[in-house]
């Protein structure tokens, strides 16, 4: 039986709002090298989000420049070989937390990076979230019933 290659990667979690993005960096040894994911092959600074290319998820110009901040600012636009898993939220949340979620696995690769991506603000988790409903506000969240005028 052949052997399997063994694959090195680092993963990392970032999560903004209703949106959970599990981020895995694929490093590869040599430039001929190719990872498969899902029956694909891909090569070095590729970019996969729910086994979609990175430009079809998110095609606005200025989506992919945030994304691919962490990645430049350290560096390593053609090192990784970059795959997303995002789960619920809206497209700007699935944004921040992707660009979270790959800062932190970056972290995990070098300690040397943590200081340029602190700095530029992409260590930091948004604690903002969406306020729960209350009970008897009429289905929002700070809604008060109208009080009878007599």
């Amino acid at each position: 039986m052949p052997k399997k290659k063994e694959l090195e990667y680092f993963e990392a979690v970032g999560r903004r709002r209703e949106s959970i993005a599990r981020v895995r960096l694929y490093l590869l040894t040599t430039k001929a090298s190719r990872v498969t994911i899902k029956e694909n092959k891909y090569k070095h600074g590729d970019f996969i989000v729910n086994n979609i290319k990175g430009e079809e998820y998110f095609p606005s110009l200025q989506e992919q420049k945030q994304y691919l901040l962490p990645l430049e600012l350290t560096k390593s636009v053609e090192r990784f070989v970059v795959s997303i898993r995002i789960v619920g939220g809206g497209k700007k949340g699935q944004l921040e937390a992707v660009i979270l979620g790959i800062s932190r696995a970056l972290c995990l690769v070098d300690e040397a990076t943590r200081p340029i991506l602190k700095e530029n603000g992409l260590l930091t988790r948004d604690p903002r979230t969406r306020e729960r409903r209350k009970v008897g506000t009429g289905g929002k969240a700070r809604r008060k019933k109208q009080s009878p005028k007599r």
